[in-house]
């Protein structure tokens, strides 16, 4: 489990982030820039007992890894956010 917490690092939170949330069921996560897109994946899965159908990164300007992570629609991303404190 301790892995998994190393890969990821912080929700992002920004006004586009709720937007991702509330309309297309992603969530928005600063990563280990180490980490590819399989171990972010399983350590969503994991961490948070959902199914995650892709996840997409990018690195940003601040040289942070962010992924993009889209939940399966059985599960919703807004449940997660209020358990992260998010929402």
């Amino acid at each position: 489990m301790e892995i998994f917490y190393k890969i990821i690092k912080k929700p992002l939170i920004t006004e586009k982030t709720f937007d991702l949330i509330e309309k297309e069921n992603k969530l928005v996560f600063i990563v280990d820039r180490k980490a590819n897109k399989n171990q972010i994946k399983r350590a969503i899965e994991k961490l948070h007992n959902v199914k995650v159908i892709k996840v997409n990164t990018m690195i940003t300007s601040k040289g942070e890894k962010k992924a993009f992570i889209k939940l399966h629609p059985e599960y919703s991303a807004q449940d997660i956010a209020i358990d992260l404190g998010i929402f």
